[in-house]
């Protein structure tokens, strides 16, 4: 179904179609997700999608931004830290981001820079036009001949100076293909006034009127409201900025981000984009999967409560690949999962059992540094000794053997290097050490305390095996996975026989033995502890197995109850 034209030699070529997704008025309206849903949507109607995220900002890539800046970060298979909008991308369409699919102003400088001292522009001087803006465009070009549709969203909001670069690169893009190959999709704020009971389109004018200051018109313009649009707004709307009135989509709230696509086909935007691009007849779509996963929200068979103990609990975003594999672990076994965030630093000083009594299972995800992580190891102690469903994330698993290298195999001076810097005055046993040396693939990777910060650690996609008649093979199915990692410590293998035989039992390992990669606790009923990020490859319609039996072994700890 791609769009075809000839080559310079007369033979015919695919090429993509691009969709441009901006924003106005505010920020946080929801781009990703309408990307998202749009991709989700095309899908449905036979067509091969790709989505790609173009940031402003200066940083490199988000991996070392603060949680509390940015949100959690989202890793992709090949190892690239991405905005979490990537992780909405994955989620709807089922299609594995790519190092490629995200990209910052930083990177593009980067890249132009050392192009600049490699002498590759032959001495010219580099300037924002063209030399930026032709690096956005070759980005934005890459994998075009894979897909029917590539699904471009920008970053911020039409206006903000760091994004003015990108406006042009999308604009010259679009003067480069051939007409009718690229359409432009604008999300705006349509804010009801209460004191006089109006919906306002004006600020949405205004924000049409800059972006096409800069040479952008939209085609369809996206319109986030409390509730429908009124014919004679939507018509003024048409109007003032340009559009066809069937172009003009409400977007409006939502009791669950999973019913956007079925809401965005109500409204229209899928036929929209496809009358757009001149697509007729268009293939009617099947949404029979988007139609089960909105029955399995909105009818849930019981409620299980499962308390995320963690210390970004602040900002839910930080967290959220998790939330919504708790989400799919519901659905997979139709019950509705309600998380409550527990700060980890509350348990620093006190007894965490009046916090965590009636929650059917415990979830300690990851995060970077000391703090909260006494807190974190209380936690692992309550649901070991409550035999509650654990599972232990990253640094989550991390505090879970340190919790049962201390109180259960006699080590009381189990430590980790992350936190405890007088490892090498053995002042503390460090059960988790600095990670120095992995194996990727056909190499070893060597890293030491003192490189930069971005970019350095063990991630991405790596192999496992797991122990056969272990829990997780029996939840995964089989005994080779393949998960996400990202992190810069490990567990020391040296502890393993101490440890299992305290009843830690190292079930998952990396291939060569070298790197525990799950543990658990053999007289527990769910107590699991990964390594590596089992949220960031869940889906609605594919929920995560650990995931999927989590909630299930919450779903039984309620009967219980």
């Amino acid at each position: 179904m791609m769009a075809s034209m000839p080559n310079t030699t007369g033979e015919f070529q695919y090429m993509a179609r691009f969709v441009f997704i901006t924003g106005g008025v505010v920020s946080s309206l929801g781009k990703g997700l309408a990307s998202a849903a749009l991709g989700a949507l095309l899908q449905a109607r036979g067509y091969s999608v790709r989505l790609r995220k173009l940031d402003p900002y200066l940083n490199v890539d988000p991996g070392t931004m603060s949680p509390f800046e940015h949100g959690e970060v989202f890793v992709t298979d090949d190892g690239a830290e991405t905005d979490l909008d990537l992780g909405h991308y994955e989620r709807f369409t089922g299609v594995a981001a790519r190092n490629t699919d995200s990209i910052s102003s930083g990177r593009i400088y980067s890249n132009v820079l050392e192009k600049e001292r490699r002498g590759d522009y032959l001495g010219k001087t580099i300037q924002v036009i063209p030399h930026v803006t032709n690096e956005i465009k070759d980005f934005i070009s890459i994998g075009e001949d894979e897909v029917d549709f590539m699904l471009c969203e920008i970053g911020g909001t039409v206006g903000d100076i760091e994004g003015l670069p990108f406006f042009e690169a999308i604009r010259q893009f679009s003067q480069d293909k051939p007409r009718g190959q690229c359409i432009f999709m604008h999300l705006t704020l349509l804010p009801f006034i209460n004191a006089s009971g109006e919906l306002k389109t004006k600020p949405t004018q205004h924000s049409v009127k800059e972006l096409r200051s800069i040479g952008l018109a939209p085609d369809i313009l996206v319109c986030r409201s409390e509730g429908p649009i009124p014919e004679k707004e939507r018509e003024k709307l048409a109007l003032f900025c340009n559009v066809r009135k069937d172009s003009v989509i409400a977007a409006q709230d939502l009791k669950s981000i999973y019913e956007a696509p079925l809401a965005y086909h109500r409204e229209g935007l899928d036929q929209a984009v496809l009358d757009a691009f001149g697509i007729a007849p268009a293939p009617k779509p099947d949404l029979v999967r988007w139609n089960d996963v909105a029955d399995r929200i909105y009818n849930p068979e019981g409620e299980v409560k499962v308390a995320i103990v963690g210390k970004y609990t602040q900002l839910e975003d930080a967290y959220k690949s998790i939330a919504e594999a708790l989400t799919h672990g519901g659905m997979a076994n139709r019950v509705k999962v309600n998380v409550e965030w527990v700060d980890a630093e509350i348990f620093d000083k006190e007894d965490p059992a009046p916090y965590l009594q009636g929650f059917h299972a415990i979830l300690v995800p990851g995060g970077f540094g000391e703090r909260g992580t006494e807190g974190k190891i209380k936690a692992a102690t309550f649901a070991r000794e409550h035999k509650i469903p654990y599972l232990g994330i990253c640094l989550g698993m991390q505090m879970a053997v340190i919790e049962a290298a201390r109180n259960v195999a006699g080590l009381k001076d189990a430590g980790s290097e992350e936190f405890d810097h007088e490892a090498g005055e053995k002042r503390f046993e460090p059960v988790v050490y600095h990670l120095k040396e992995w194996v990727q693939g056909n190499r070893t990777v060597a890293r030491k305390v003192t490189d930069d910060k971005g970019g350095t650690m063990r991630l991405g996609a790596y192999s496992a095996s797991l122990g056969e008649g272990t829990k997780v093979a029996e939840v995964y199915g089989t005994t080779s996975i393949e998960e996400r990692h990202r992190h810069r410590y490990e567990v020391d293998i040296r502890y393993r026989e101490q440890l299992e035989k305290a009843g830690l039992k190292f079930s998952g390992m990396s291939p060569d033995g070298r790197l525990p990669e799950i543990v658990e606790w053999e007289d527990h009923p769910w107590f699991i502890g990964v390594q590596f990020h089992p949220e960031l490859k869940s889906k609605p319609f594919e929920p995560h197995p650990l995931f999927a039996d989590f909630v299930r072994a919450a779903k039984d700890t309620s009967r219980l109850v």
